[in-house]
């Protein structure tokens, strides 16, 4: 097939939520509708073997949430779809805000009984820094739990965006019947199943008798009431005004029973947007230009714990990324050949020959690649806006075992690599301190270095309120500040120069008194 035509059948897009909300439960319902598997995993229960397969790393089937983006490809009614599941949990938030510049759209799943969440808020003010159209599933209408129309007067408030029902549900809790396709005009009536996909019955009138045979007269004359409420109160669907990123379109299900998940995979390939033109350095770059682009937004080691495996995440943006190929390294300023590339079903991966824009391509690296690194077939631009963020919580690292110092070493590099933190060490004394977003990630850090590289770690709690990058136009005041504050001066894992500050109060102090001083509070990945 030639480049447009694979463009136009391409559907890019990142799930994400609050933790619990019921998230990866409908990836794994969306995978099971496309035939990407036989049989959903269960996400909690540790009775069942069947994990959901988005979740592979041990300690999310222990923990029973997810940790890392899992990348899944599948096919559906002819159009290849590109699925990242993100952790949903706040503590892991920089990996999701980072996938989240992979992704052409969102789906968004919000809980029907608790609402719009804190969490939830964060993630759509990362949606709307790059205008990305956002998709909203109310999930778990199998509970008791809000009214409809508070829940969408909420999503408005609370996400300050527009938003518009494609479907609407009858009833909800024990007398949850189904939901009703306002977008199709289709009645979708479903048996409750964990496992199996359940067509439905299709009414394509509401004011048909019918109605009333099959969810009683109560719900009938209901749902009736709402949609005519619905017509009135909201405008009708906009396609455009969605891919602007202005309105919300809305579905209502139960991704555990299957409920309302076909409508809103059906709906979602026709409405959602084929890959798009992105930013760079230099210009914007269409996904129909015929020289290869893409870049790195996730690292992951050791995938398989049987093999030392490194592997970088690329979304390809323009072109045909072809196996084998010399790829200009724009970082580097050196080519590399990537004679192994993978596409993903979670864990499970098959070597690909090609791939087009929109496709997420794994690559085996052996340490050339970082986040955020372009590569082209020879254009020296940077792709842009791949967002990174100062550490909240600050422990210093103590190796418990002096005889797997090398294993320590390594693991501590290959992981904040793949940016589930950073690193920052002190000039004086050389203490190893980690800097993470939330204070799950030290688990997980200590969990990763004890299983994947055999190195047992303590964190030890520091008194640091802030990581500053600092950088001065003179080189003779920068010397003088880091020698008046050497004991506070780290290098990060670039080795750039970073004041470590103990308090809010402190940090403006010695701003003022060095005012030739540049304090920077964010960090690139870029050298």
């Amino acid at each position: 097939m030639n480049l447009p035509s694979e463009i136009a059948r391409r559907r890019t897009f990142g799930i994400i939520s609050h933790p619990d909300a019921g998230k990866t439960t409908l990836t794994e319902k969306l995978l099971l509708f496309g035939g990407a598997i036989q049989k959903a995993g269960a996400v909690k229960s540790s009775k069942i073997k069947e994990h959901a397969r988005s979740d592979w790393m041990e300690i999310e089937k222990q923990r029973g949430i997810s940790v890392a983006t899992s990348v899944m490809g599948f096919n559906y009614k002819d159009i290849k779809i590109n699925l990242l599941d993100t952790p949903g949990h706040q503590d892991f938030a920089e990996d999701t805000y980072r996938t989240l510049t992979a992704v052409d759209s969102v789906i968004m799943v919000i809980d029907c009984v608790k609402g719009v969440e804190m969490q939830t808020e964060k993630l759509m003010e990362v949606c709307r820094m790059r205008s990305t159209p956002v998709l909203c599933f109310i999930n778990k209408l199998d509970r008791e739990g809000q009214d409809p129309f508070d829940l969408l007067d909420e999503i408005e408030q609370k996400l300050d965006i527009k938003v518009r029902p494609l479907s609407w549900p009858i009833s909800m809790g024990k007398t949850f019947r189904g939901v009703y396709s306002l977008y199709e005009k289709k009645l979708h009536l479903f048996t409750p199943s964990k496992t199996t996909v359940e067509e439905g019955v299709e009414i394509t009138d509401i004011n048909s008798t019918e109605l009333d045979h099959l969810v009683g007269e109560n719900n009938a004359a209901k749902l009736r009431a709402d949609v005519e409420l619905i017509e009135g109160v909201y405008p009708e669907f906009d396609v455009n005004e969605y891919l602007a990123g202005r309105v919300a379109p809305v579905f209502f299900g139960s991704a555990v029973n299957n409920f309302g998940v076909k409508e809103l995979l059906d709906t979602f390939i026709r409405i959602a947007p084929p890959p798009q033109p992105r930013a760079t350095s230099l210009r914007v770059v269409h996904p129909e230009e015929s020289k290869f682009s893409g870049f790195i937004f996730k690292i992951h080691a050791n995938m398989d714990p049987k093999h030392r495996n490194r592997i970088a995440f690329i979304r390809i943006c323009s072109g045909k990324f072809e196996r084998g190929n010399n790829y200009y390294h724009v970082r580097q300023e050196k080519s590399l050949r990537f004679s192994n590339a993978t596409a993903f079903m979670a864990q499970d991966r098959e070597t690909v020959e090609e791939a087009w824009p929109g496709d997420i391509v794994g690559i085996y690296d052996t340490g050339n690649l970082k986040i955020g690194d372009t590569l082209t077939e020879g254009e020296k631009t940077v792709y842009t806006g791949i967002p990174s963020f100062s550490p909240e919580i600050f422990k210093e690292v103590l190796n418990k075992d002096a005889m797997k110092t090398k294993q320590l070493e390594k693991g501590l590099q290959q992981l904040m690599e793949e940016g589930v933190a950073q690193l920052f060490t002190f000039d004086i004394g050389k203490r190893k301190v980690v800097g993470t977003v939330g204070a799950l990630q030290f688990e997980v850090i200590q969990f990763r270095l004890k299983h994947e590289y055999s190195a047992t770690v303590e964190f030890v709690p520091q008194n640091i309120y802030k990581a500053c990058w600092i950088s001065s136009n003179n080189p003779q005041k920068l010397q003088e500040f880091i020698d008046s504050k050497q004991r506070h001066i780290a290098r990060d894992k670039e080795g750039k120069l970073v004041f470590m500050a103990e308090s809010k109060a402190w940090l403006q102090m010695v701003q003022d008194n060095f005012p030739e001083i540049q304090f920077h509070f964010t960090s690139e990945f870029k050298s």
